[in-house]
């Protein structure tokens, strides 16, 4: 009688691990294959959205890799490119940017300065955009409706805009909420009048992941926000102690919010996996993979990890008053003074307030796995549900 119960256990064990790696392969192969990306977000995944709408980001942002300014706050790629080329999917271009745009594939609706939280300051009181999350929702919206109009004109709107179908399989992609963080410390708030503000910018981002649901959204992939008490225009802008200062260089007071937002941010996928049981949402720990670069920059095959590869003066190669690309005008003379390092590919920070091409690419080469993410899936099984508790 045992042996014939072994017998069964072992052969049902068999048959479950037959099984396990049919549906492995089945969901690396066929379930994940997004048509499209739809990202939201602010400068780290802004590929032309505010330079459409407000100008180009001038000379020589996109020299490592565009060898022209393209819209992006960058010397090269980021991180959102990086992952569409993951995909076999072309760079995405910016949904207000119409000129040479193709949105087959998708389209973004992030814009540099965005926040979630609307703001009530103009982009040239503050330097943050108009276009927080709830327009860029707004944007989303009436794409999915009129895309659908135009493409059935046919011709060259077919190719150039996607089909139905692809909004409810492609993937979501969310990079927001550094900038609320930080329009509260530019607005003289004390740190407890910014992290009171958490639980209402947190809400608002809940409401948008449930309207895109609506709208026939399943896949989300979700980065967290980064360490912004590492970057020079905050360590040259908000005062800090040397006592608040890491081993890394990095002002610990700035970075305990983002930690503290991010927490919030982790329980709100929570809510959202058992609100929404047909979306598959992965958290991305980006603060980590970010912060890796910064405090262990040889390990990664950086060398500068806290100064501005492009900029002007100070300690970090910062200066808010003349930026990356920045002249000033001598004897009648434009004269470039916001120049770019010789190497940015061993320099984590490109102008103070954005990533170089090269740490875009140690960013997305930490996460691509799932080294970070909640549920820990690679990026290529983002359509994979994770089971509320």
């Amino acid at each position: 009688m045992e042996s014939s119960s072994s017998i069964l256990v072992f052969t049902s064990f068999l048959v479950f691990s037959a099984l396990s790696l049919v549906l492995a392969k089945e969901a690396s192969t066929n379930m994940c294959n997004f048509p499209a990306i739809f990202n939201f977000g602010d400068s780290n995944s802004d590929t032309g959205g505010l330079s459409a709408v407000f100008g180009q980001a001038p000379p020589p942002h996109g020299e490592s890799f565009f060898h022209r300014p393209v819209g992006r706050y960058c010397d090269g790629r980021l991180v959102i490119d990086f992952i569409a080329q993951s995909f076999g999917l072309p760079y995405l271009s910016a949904y207000l940017d119409a000129v040479g745009s193709n949105f087959s594939h998708g389209a973004n609706f992030a814009t540099a300065g965005s926040t979630i939280r609307p703001q009530n300051t103009t982009l040239r009181q503050s330097g943050f955009s108009p276009i927080s999350l709830d327009v860029q929702f707004n944007e989303f919206y009436e794409f999915h409706q009129r895309s659908q109009i135009v493409r059935s004109q046919g011709g060259v709107f077919k190719k150039l805009l996607p089909k139905e179908s692809d909004f409810s399989k492609a993937l979501y992609t969310f990079d927001i909420g550094q900038n609320d963080l930080t329009a509260g410390y530019f607005l003289n708030m004390t740190t407890t009048q910014v992290r009171a503000l958490v639980p209402d910018v947190l809400n608002q981002f809940k409401n948008i992941v449930e309207y895109i649901y609506g709208q026939g959204g399943r896949y989300f992939w979700i980065h967290n926000t980064g360490p912004f008490g590492c970057l020079p225009y905050v360590l040259d802008r908000l005062p800090v102690t040397k006592a608040e200062i890491d081993k890394a260089g990095c002002a610990k007071p700035f970075n305990q919010v983002a930690q503290f937002f991010n927490r919030g941010l982790k329980k709100v996928v929570v809510q959202l996996r058992k609100d929404l049981p047909l979306a598959a949402i992965t958290y991305v720990d980006v603060y980590k993979a970010k912060y890796a670069l910064i405090s262990q920059p040889r390990k990664h095959g950086f060398e500068q990890p806290l100064r501005a590869c492009c900029g002007h003066g100070g300690k970090y190669n910062y200066n808010k008053h003349i930026g990356c690309g920045g002249k000033i005008t001598v004897h009648g003379k434009q004269i470039l003074i916001g120049k770019p390092c010789k190497d940015p590919s061993v320099w984590v920070n490109w102008d103070g307030v954005h990533y170089t091409q090269a740490a875009n690419k140690g960013i997305f080469d930490q996460i691509v796995e799932g080294a970070f993410s909640d549920p820990p899936i690679p990026l290529k099984m983002a359509c994979l549900r994770k089971q509320p508790h």
